[in-house]
């Protein structure tokens, strides 16, 4: 569709995924939609673009399901939202000259030492990213010194979890040791859906303009902004797309219904999916 009506029915997509995924995991949600938005007096900037997630609806149905907090109603603006999201923060950076958020990381997993009865978090970097800068913005890693890290590092984190299995099947204790150690770092971790295998940690050193998220929340919380621009007000959605930003909003306009699908997908059917090939 042309980019200024995109965002209506990609929202709309979004919205009954979402709530495909709440029926299927029978998670209780009311059907108004948990977002809403309003701008700012001033001018047309993403700034002045505020977005409301509130205490119930779908979207907050989702932040249960995620076991994200939706105790009180927050509010962000639209571009600290796209800040913080990874499939668009090279656009983003370059739009806004802005310090990057995210670094990329390679064959992340979750091993264990059976005699000590623990497991914890690993990846490895490119090697450009192998040097104590990146250990810096990476607070709670370190370096696995079991592998030869000449080259490039493997970094584990330093924190574990209980993992001890009777019949190459894990106890209670180390299931819920598990769970309760995945739920603390998912939010660090994106997945970008492309051909390849793309990860990417969030940095531990910033704390300004971080929001601590799941990716299909915020992004479903963006487009729900974007729609209703889209829809009472076309012409300021227009604005927008013939400023410094045109490009950041295409892309996250362009980008973001496969992604969103894609999460989605996983999260229903606990399955992997990756991309065959590249569109025309």
């Amino acid at each position: 569709m042309d980019i200024i009506s995109a965002p209506l029915t990609t929202y709309y997509c979004f919205l009954n995924a979402t709530k495909a995924l709440l029926k299927a995991k029978k998670i209780t949600f009311d059907t108004n939609h948990g977002v809403s938005g309003e701008r700012i007096t001033g001018h047309v900037i993403l700034q002045n673009e505020r977005v409301k997630i509130h205490t119930s609806g779908v979207l907050s149905g989702l932040c249960v399901y995620l076991k994200e907090p939706v105790s009180s109603v927050e509010e962000y603006c639209l571009k600290e939202i796209l800040y913080n999201l990874a499939y668009i923060h090279r656009a983003y950076t370059l739009t806004f000259k802005d310090t990057e958020l995210y670094i990329p990381i390679f064959n992340p997993s979750f091993v264990h030492d059976s005699h000590r009865k623990e497991g914890w978090f690993q990846f490895e970097l490119e090697q450009s990213y192998s040097n104590k800068s990146t250990l810096n913005k990476l607070t709670g890693y370190g370096v696995d010194n079991y592998y030869d890290n000449s080259q490039r590092y493997i970094l584990r984190r330093n924190k574990t979890f209980k993992w001890e299995t009777t019949r190459n099947k894990p106890t209670a204790i180390s299931s819920n040791s598990f769970a309760n150690y995945y739920k603390k770092i998912r939010n660090d971790l994106l997945y970008i859906y492309s051909p390849n295998e793309l990860w990417y940690i969030k940095r531990k050193d910033l704390t300004n303009r971080i929001i601590n998220r799941n990716t299909i929340v915020l992004t479903m919380a963006a487009m729900h902004r974007l729609s209703e621009i889209s829809r009472y007000e076309p012409q300021t959605l227009k604005k927008h797309l013939e400023k410094e930003q045109s490009w950041l909003l295409r892309e996250f306009i362009n980008k973001s219904i496969l992604r969103f699908v894609d999460n989605i997908s996983s999260e229903i059917t606990g399955v992997d999916f990756r991309q065959t090939g590249f569109r025309n």
